[in-house]
C-alpha cells in the first residue's frame, strides 16, 4: 500500500534518503559528480564501441540530430532543470544509456541489416492525451491474439539478446523505482512484460517524450518543437521492425501508444502510411488534473524548486499543443479512424470495444472478447483507482471535474 501524499511535490523517505546519500558522496570525495556535458556523456556512453556502430545504417541527418538534440538536452539540464543530487544521477543515467543503446541497436543493424528493414502488418496507433484512456486501449485491443502489443521491458531497452534478461532488469528497475516513487502505479499499472508504450523507444532518440514529464527543461522543449520529428521516427521504425523479428510477431498488427505521437503525427504517419487510428477522447480539465499529479510525482523527487502554478501553466500549454496538432494533421488524412470516449470505455467496455473493431476492419468475436475480459480482470486488480481521490485532494481547483 502507498503512503499518504500530503502534496503534489511530496517525495519518498526514500528518495529523500537516496538524495542525501549521493550527495554526502560526492562532498567526500567517495565518487565524483558526472558532468552533464554532452563529450563527456558521449565518451562514457561510447566507450567499448566502435565509431561505424554510430553511423550503422543511418543517415547523416539522423546522426547529426542524435548529437544535436544531446547538446541541447544537457544544455537545458544544466541551466533550468535545478536538479538534486538524486535528479542528477538520473539524468546522467538515463542519457548515458541512450548513447550505449544507440551504439549498441547501430552495430545489431551493421551485423543484421535485414533486422531494422523486416516488413511489417499494418500497424494500430493509439492517440490521445496523456491520462486520457489510450493505455487501457492499447492493452485492451493487444490482448487479442490477432494483435501484438510491446513488452514494457522492451521499450525501455530496445537492445535484444540472448539469453534475454530484459524482463529480470526491468523488474529490479521497477522495484527501484516504486521504492523511489511509491505513488507510481496507483497512476500507471507496470509490469515488465505487460504491454506498455514506446516512451522508451523515443527517448532512445531523445525526443522530449519521457524528459519534459522528468525535469523542467523549456529550451529543449522550445528546440523540440520547433524541429522535425522525422530522424526521431526514422530510428522508432527501425526499433520497431527489429523487435517483431525477434518476437516472431511481424505479420500481428502491433498496437503502438505513446502521448507524444499527437504531437508528431505527420512525422509518425509518413512511416505507416498504412496504420489505422484510434484517437482517445476525455474531458480537458480531467486530463490536466491527472496530467499535472502524474509529472509532479516524476519531479518531485529530482528537483527541490518546484513552482505549481508554472507547472499548471506548462501542462495546459502542452494538452493545448497536442490537441491542435493532431486536429490539424487528421484534417490531412483518410486513414480508418475511431474514438473512444474515456467515460463510455469504463462504463462499457465491450459496447465500445464493438464499435472500434468495427472502424478497424475487424469483428469482435469470441476469441477477442475473452481476452479483453482477461485484460479487464488484471486492469481491475490495480491500485490506479486510488489516484482519483489523490487528484481531487492536491488540485482542488480542478476537483469538480477530476479522475
Amino acid at each position: 500500500m502507498s503512503p499518504a501524499r500530503p502534496h503534489l511535490f511530496a517525495r519518498s523517505s526514500f528518495a529523500e534518503w537516496a538524495d542525501r546519500a549521493i550527495g554526502a558522496m560526492w562532498e567526500r570525495g567517495w565518487t565524483e559528480r558526472p558532468r552533464l556535458d554532452s563529450d563527456f556523456l558521449w565518451a562514457e556512453g561510447s566507450e567499448g564501441f566502435s565509431p561505424e556502430d554510430e553511423i550503422s545504417t543511418r543517415s547523416e541527418e539522423d546522426v547529426a540530430d542524435f548529437r544535436l538534440r544531446l547538446e541541447k538536452l544537457c544544455a537545458a539540464l544544466n541551466d533550468e532543470a535545478q536538479l538534486n543530487a538524486l535528479g542528477h544521477t538520473m539524468a546522467y543515467g538515463q542519457l548515458k544509456g541512450a548513447i550505449r543503446k544507440r551504439h549498441a541497436l547501430g552495430r545489431l543493424w551493421r551485423e543484421q541489416p535485414d533486422l531494422a528493414a523486416t516488413p511489417l502488418a499494418s500497424p494500430i496507433i493509439v492517440l490521445g492525451q496523456m491520462r486520457s484512456g489510450t493505455t487501457r486501449v492499447q492493452r485492451l485491443l493487444a490482448a487479442d491474439p490477432r494483435f501484438s502489443g510491446t513488452r514494457f521491458c522492451d521499450s525501455h531497452d530496445p537492445v535484444p539478446s540472448r539469453p534475454d534478461l530484459r524482463p529480470i532488469k526491468a523488474r529490479a528497475g521497477l522495484f527501484l523505482a516504486r521504492r523511489i516513487n511509491p505513488w507510481l502505479e496507483t497512476m500507471h499499472p507496470f509490469g515488465a512484460i505487460r504491454t506498455d508504450e514506446e516512451i522508451g523507444w523515443l527517448a532512445a532518440a531523445l525526443s522530449p517524450a519521457a524528459f519534459e514529464a522528468q525535469w523542467r527543461i523549456p529550451s529543449f522543449l522550445a528546440f523540440s518543437e520547433k524541429r522535425s520529428a522525422a530522424p526521431i521516427y526514422r530510428e522508432f521504425c527501425r526499433i520497431l521492425r527489429t523487435d517483431a523479428a525477434w518476437h516472431g510477431n511481424a505479420g500481428r498488427a502491433r498496437l503502438l501508444k505513446c502521448p507524444q505521437f499527437s504531437e508528431d503525427l505527420p512525422e509518425l504517419l509518413a512511416r505507416f502510411p498504412d496504420a489505422r487510428l484510434v484517437l482517445c477522447e476525455r474531458d480537458r480539465d480531467a486530463v490536466l488534473a491527472s496530467s499535472l499529479s502524474m509529472v509532479a510525482s516524476q519531479r518531485a523527487f529530482q528537483s527541490d524548486s518546484h513552482c505549481e502554478e508554472e507547472l499548471h501553466r506548462e501542462w495546459e500549454r502542452k494538452i493545448e499543443l497536442r490537441e491542435s496538432c493532431t486536429a490539424a494533421a487528421l484534417d490531412q488524412t483518410d486513414r480508418p479512424l475511431s474514438r473512444v470516449c474515456f467515460r463510455r470505455l469504463n462504463d462499457q467496455p465491450h459496447h465500445v470495444l464493438e464499435h472500434v473493431y468495427r472502424d478497424l476492419g475487424h469483428s469482435y468475436d469470441g476469441p477477442a472478447k475473452a481476452a479483453v475480459e482477461r485484460e479487464l480482470a488484471l486492469a481491475s486488480k490495480g491500485h490506479h483507482r486510488k489516484h482519483r481521490k489523490q487528484i481531487a485532494r492536491l488540485t482542488p481547483a480542478l476537483r469538480e471535474t477530476s479522475g
